[in-house]
């Protein structure tokens, strides 16, 4: 017993040590080793519109995906309260009832009829049979170990989930504000279209123009309520997929303010790749993958060494159903232990060994790959809020500047010195602007829940 229990002390495998990964000191387009964090920020404060946040906590409530994971987390959770019982032996209980009546020309037939006057042997039991194997090798310990990081990693896996949940629900909020401001400069453009249209109806019948410069501005209006029908279309389809996602049944979302008035931040504090180890779920969730990993290594190992089991029972034991519980003379008891040494099992266990080896090799691939991927998503994100702001003052600009010329086209139309194409020409590359700018200032809302995702935000 005490070399027994001085070898249980020993654990097979090693111990789990992160492995190396050259991680940058800082982000691209990001100069700074503050680590200060956005990915700190409660999903609430981050997104502090009402209409928003109702959106968002309705989802984190409804949304199927989470209610799966979560699902996923109860699941490994009972397992992990199994290994609690894990060094515990296991016990069972049996009672039996035979009967055998063997042949007259049978030796045991010959037996019973002589010694027992009877043609048939009865033989009843009760029993209590207890099982244990020693963890020699650390082999249970290594398998405890494996379960509660599969444990830990269906957590992380969950709070991913609620991350890009939390993201899709609000890009999807910004599409749709993002389609709003669309039908509306598509219902100005569609006014002005009806307005062009009468002025040069009225100049063709006058004489000044002929029936080409009236149906080409038809076109041009035609233009316009056809991009309002499809954005009519886009915006039912839009807000069905957003309730998809709440878990709900199709129908409309409520918007309570527009494109423009909508808050973007132009400041987002990204702290150091580094962070991504403890911030990003994913990142973390891949890393507890790894610590699985090594652990089952550990178990392959203690498969190739000795395995010392105890078992013992005790219970009632009679030929006769009168006899079966009078004691103590039905009493029995049995005890013994037993040592195996595999010795030749088709090389099942070493292969399974070389696999949980590679696996390992494999866990550390992943984990490498999931933090290059989070540096690289961040660093995306980032410079599309620089370049996105950049690009929202030219087109602002650009807009300004168009409107101003085609207000003076249409002057000089109606002045005689300029031609219905210029008109129309202005008109459309007026459309095409407005609907480019507010394009833009959606996507730097949408690279803002980017760079919130990316670093690891939205799980607190």
């Amino acid at each position: 017993m005490l070399l027994t229990l001085f070898i249980s002390a020993c654990k097979v495998g090693q111990n789990y040590q992160r492995p190396g990964v050259a991680v940058p000191t800082q982000y691209r387009s990001a100069a700074t080793t503050d680590s200060a964090t956005v990915a700190r920020v409660p999903w609430r404060d981050f997104f502090s519109h009402p209409d928003l946040q109702q959106l968002i906590s309705t989802a984190l409530t409804g949304n199927f995906d989470l209610q799966l994971a979560m699902k996923r987390i109860e699941e490994s959770r009972a397992y992990v309260r199994q290994t609690r019982y894990a060094f515990l032996p296991a016990v069972n209980g049996q009672i039996t009832a035979s009967t055998i009546t063997p042949s007259k020309n049978s030796l045991n037939g010959l037996s019973l009829e002589t010694f027992l006057g009877s043609r048939h042997l009865e033989d009843y039991s009760a029993n209590i049979v207890l099982s244990w194997e020693a963890d020699i090798w650390g082999k249970i310990r290594r398998q405890n170990e494996a379960t509660r990081a599969t444990y830990l990693q269906t957590e992380e896996a969950a709070k991913a989930v609620q991350t890009n949940l939390i993201a899709n629900v609000a890009n999807g909020y910004f599409n749709l504000l993002l389609l709003d401001a669309q039908l509306a400069i598509a219902k100005r453009n569609l006014a002005l279209s009806d307005t062009i249209v009468r002025v040069i109806q009225l100049q063709k019948d006058g004489g000044e123009v002929t029936e080409l410069a009236v149906e080409q501005a038809q076109a041009q209006r035609q233009t316009a309520a056809l991009l309002q029908t499809q954005l009519e279309q886009a915006i039912v389809i839009e807000e069905n997929g957003l309730r998809q996602l709440l878990g709900d049944m199709p129908g409309s979302v409520p918007r309570s303010t527009g494109l423009d008035a909508f808050p973007v931040a132009d400041t987002l504090l990204s702290g150091v790749p580094t962070q991504l180890l403890a911030n990003r779920p994913d990142v973390r969730a891949s890393e507890l993958g790894l610590v699985a990993a090594n652990a089952r290594i550990g178990v392959a190992q203690a498969n190739l060494y000795p395995a010392l089991v105890i078992t013992a029972g005790g219970g009632l034991n009679a030929f006769r159903a009168s006899n079966w519980f009078l004691l103590p003379s039905s009493l029995f008891y049995t005890v013994a232990g037993g040592l195996t040494q595999p010795i030749f099992q088709r090389r099942q266990l070493k292969t399974q060994l070389e696999v949980a080896m590679i696996q390992e090799e494999e866990a550390v691939i992943q984990f490498r790959q999931a933090i290059t991927n989070g540096v690289r998503d961040v660093s995306d994100a980032l410079v599309q809020v620089d370049k996105l702001k950049q690009q929202e003052q030219v087109a602002a600009a650009r807009v300004i500047t168009l409107k101003g010329a085609i207000a003076n086209a249409r002057l000089l139309f109606t002045s005689g010195l300029a031609n219905y194409l210029e008109v129309i020409t202005a008109q459309s590359n007026v459309l095409q602007a407005e609907l480019t700018l507010a394009e833009i200032r959606q996507q730097r809302l949408r690279a803002m829940v980017s760079v919130y995702r990316a670093l690891g935000g939205g799980w607190q």
